[in-house]
């Protein structure tokens, strides 16, 4: 059966053929990691311009918010900011110097923090902000980096043609870059470390095993997981593997594949709990993408996997690719519930061939949230405190540090389920300017925390007069029992749930009879919900106990 529908599939989408049966693309889940490369080297995301006085610093400045605007209104929720680019930074390193593309002069500081700054706008926009630090490439061989990095260590840097690469057979190599996300962690903000190139180069003449080589990488990887998790657990480790993890039984890597060409044994990463989330490098379409990114889903181990989306493609200047081979792969990723990843940020913001438009209007015009780390934590947090709304303002109260989640509908109380209620997301704020409408709406606020467990909703009061003014049905109640309403052709549940009017969970129930016993419950205002095997709740109706 699996391999009908794959081939069905398959045909589908080379075809074109995709419309109502293959048109998975349009559902919106509430989790799902969407991302974006943010690269710096030579300012061809972002700057655009020096730092070199207070002007142009608001001028970099205001490059970067804008940019990060877009994000926001197309859906982005993990922002990967290229940080080490090649044994630079941009941001005052212990380590190594600065890169010059903030200053315009290599070693130079351009005034500010800019790593601090984009953490601190990019959290403002509800979006994660990972570090993207390049690992094994090192520049340039006289470039002030790679110059600075062989002097001080000099058995640990290779010259190949023009450049220098990091030995990863060298022990001191996974010690040093751990000392580097160290000093990252520690002093930053940051939601994740992206390690970049983690890998052997393809012009590296390794002379070492395949196993061997594998070991050395993983080395590095674990040097790093074991130094930045006990600090802050939270923290998402992730890397861009080769988009193809290996050869698979029935489709051939051509020879390009993470496993066995460069050494990246990436899916026993996030097997073993070395990795947290993967973005591989999947710029590839037709056979060479779509066998290899259901690999990827076969392959998560319960952890996040958003292959990255060769957009640049797009480009007349590139390969020049039709819009619709981008969309159909982003269709397929969301139907084996995996993310996507943007590279890089200035092909989708300038919207080559729409395609900034498609993400922002149609794919990802809902918000969506990051899919909680439930292998590191699943506790979830206390509830706000409080809820209200006055003057036109929805005001809660949490407790010092928290982050919430906002939640509206017209039906209450609001389903948080639904992705299409979620209207915005890990704030710090405590209130929000609610718009004066003809047609009621109700709010419901969540605290998330660091791991993305949420809360129980606290929903807003309601009147018991106003129950009228729901759009749900009252159901028949004698205070004992509870008449179930009919199954339909829309309702595949096997669950139904009793919640209070805050959403509370009461209890839960099989539905396989007409009426439910409900003597236990105390008197009041409760309603009824169906929930079917992919998680998807439906609200039946309300009913009162009153004996």
């Amino acid at each position: 059966m699996r391999r009908t529908f794959f081939l069905l599939l398959y045909i589908s989408i080379a075809t074109g053929i995709h419309a109502q049966y293959f048109n998975y693309g349009f559902r919106k889940p509430k989790y799902e990691a969407r991302a974006v490369w943010l690269t710096t080297i030579g300012g061809i995301d972002w700057p655009h311009s020096y730092a070199q006085n207070e002007y142009s610093i608001r001028k970099q400045k205001l490059e970067l918010t804008k940019i990060l605007d877009q994000l926001q209104k197309a859906g982005i929720n993990q922002v990967l900011l290229q940080t080490r680019i090649r044994a630079t930074t941009i941001y005052p390193s212990h380590y190594e110097p600065w890169d010059g593309c903030l200053s315009g002069n290599p070693g130079k500081s351009p005034g500010y923090d800019p790593l601090a700054y984009a953490i601190e706008e990019t959290h403002k926009r509800g979006m994660e902000l990972h570090a993207w630090i390049v690992t094994i490439p090192v520049g340039k061989w006289n470039t002030l980096g790679c110059a600075q990095l062989r002097k001080r260590y000099p058995s640990m840097i290779r010259k190949i043609g023009h450049d220098g690469f990091m030995n990863p057979e060298k022990a001191q190599a996974a010690t040093y870059l751990a000392d580097l996300c160290e000093e990252i962690v520690c002093n930053y903000d940051i939601d994740g470390i992206h390690l970049d190139y983690i890998r052997y180069p393809e012009t590296w003449n390794i002379k070492v095993s395949k196993t061997e080589g594998r070991r050395y990488i993983t080395n590095i990887v674990k040097a790093i997981h074991d130094r930045i998790k006990p600090i802050k657990p939270y923290l998402k480790l992730s890397c861009s593997p080769i988009g193809k993890s290996d050869d698979l039984s029935r489709y051939w890597s051509h020879g390009w594949n993470a496993y066995n060409r460069v050494c990246q044994d990436a899916q026993s990463w996030l097997r073993d709990g070395l990795m947290d989330e993967l973005f591989p490098m999947m710029y590839f379409q037709g056979q060479q993408f779509f066998p290899f990114a259901i690999d990827w889903s076969e392959n998560t181990f319960g952890k996040i996997v958003a292959p990255g989306l060769g957009i640049y493609f797009l480009s007349a200047t590139e390969k020049n690719w039709s819009l619709d081979i981008i969309t159909r792969e982003m269709e397929v990723l969301r139907q084996y519930n995996l993310g996507h990843a943007f590279f890089r940020s200035k092909f989708f913001t300038d919207n080559v061939k729409g395609i900034y438009d498609f993400a922002a209007k149609r794919f990802d015009n809902n918000l969506a949230l990051v899919p909680p780390m439930s292998w590191q934590n699943n506790v979830r947090p206390k509830s706000p405190l409080a809820l209200e709304i006055k003057n036109h303002k929805l005001i809660w109260r949490g407790r010092d540090g928290e982050m919430f989640n906002i939640y509206s509908s017209r039906t209450y109380p609001v389903n948080i389920n639904d992705a299409n209620n979620l209207i915005k997301i890990r704030t710090k704020d405590t209130y929000l300017t609610i718009p004066v409408k003809d047609e009621p709406r109700y709010y419901a606020v969540t605290v998330i925390d660091r791991y993305g467990n949420e809360s129980i909703p606290l929903q807003m009061d309601l009147p018991t007069e106003s129950i009228k003014a729901i759009r749900s049905p009252m159901l028949f109640c004698n205070g004992l029992q509870l008449k179930l309403p009919v199954r339909d052709s829309q309702n595949d549940a096997d669950i139904l749930i009793i919640e209070d009017l805050k959403g509370k969970n009461i209890s839960s129930h099989l539905w396989n009879k007409e009426f439910l016993e409900v003597g236990s419950l105390q008197d009041g205002m409760y309603q009824l919900r169906s929930l079917n095997n992919k998680g998807i709740t439906r609200r039946l109706g309300f009913f009162r106990i009153r004996r």
